[in-house]
């Protein structure tokens, strides 16, 4: 009788411009394409059984999946040269026994109608901006348009990121006014 053979997982660790944030990068899909779950607090991972477990240590502190990658982000006073290799193998155990990261099914984004600018402002996000944070760990998402402000959520690394604030003035509402001047004055992050 063949038995399966054990998961092999592979994990490589990629710093990003949030000093306290590290991302490990899994060798497989955890979650489905473009959607991401970000647990700021031991709280909120009711239903992610690995953030929970990544949270019993006094070192962590926010948990976030996406794509392929897990970005945790630890407290300051800890030097990640100390947690990296326990964070590491953690997570590979976790992934090798074949549990699931999440408790249900990953919820579906709701559709909504939605304007040309709204529509605009997406493939602007998606094709110019959400490459490069999700290179760095984190996550962009819209939330909202009004009176030409653009809202969006930051998660990931990009929370609490030093960078962060001038990346999104600097960077992302200025590729905005440059390519929507009539509808975009101001990008904002929400919290």
């Amino acid at each position: 009788m063949l038995t399966a053979a054990p998961k092999q997982i592979h994990i490589y660790l990629e710093s990003n411009p949030n000093p306290n944030s590290l991302k490990f990068v899994i060798n497989e899909m955890l979650v489905p394409d473009g959607m991401s779950f970000d647990f700021p607090t031991p709280a909120s991972a009711e239903e992610a059984p690995l953030a929970q477990e990544l949270f019993m240590y006094p070192f962590v502190e926010r948990v976030f999946y996406m794509s392929n990658f897990i970005t945790v982000t630890k407290k300051e006073g800890v030097e990640w040269i100390e947690i990296q290799d326990t964070l590491k193998k953690h997570i590979k155990g976790f992934l090798e026994a074949g549990k699931l990261i999440l408790d249900k099914k990953a919820p579906q984004a709701p559709e909504q109608e939605e304007t040309d600018t709204i529509k605009k402002i997406k493939a602007i996000l998606d094709e110019y901006i959400r490459p490069a944070v999700e290179q760095d760990g984190g996550a962009i998402t819209f939330h909202s348009y009004l009176d030409k402000k653009v809202t969006v959520t930051l998660q990931g690394s990009c929370s609490g990121c030093p960078s962060s604030t001038i990346t999104l003035k600097a960077g992302i509402e200025n590729l905005f006014k440059r390519m929507m001047p009539e509808e975009v004055e101001t990008v904002e992050a929400l919290g």
